[in-house]
């Protein structure tokens, strides 16, 4: 096909691109990263799912409806 042509390598990608291939050898936990796992991974959902259920009952109240139980 089309052969002869060099490909510029450029340094600041390939130097992410070691980064991203190697994180399990260079991460560590420490408070910051345990506060960020505990709120996407624990607070968001729940605050997700305590505005869909208020959204839900919301709703029943205004159809005139007993509120519907969750979990």
């Amino acid at each position: 096909m089309a052969g002869g042509m060099g490909v510029n390598k450029d340094k600041f990608i390939e130097d992410w691109n070691h980064a991203r291939e190697n994180l399990q050898l260079t991460f560590h936990w420490s408070r910051r990263n345990l506060a960020i796992s505990g709120f996407f991974g624990v607070a968001v959902p729940i605050l997700v799912y305590t505005g869909i259920v208020n959204e839900f009952h919301m709703q029943d109240e205004n159809w005139g409806r007993p509120p519907r139980k969750f979990l």
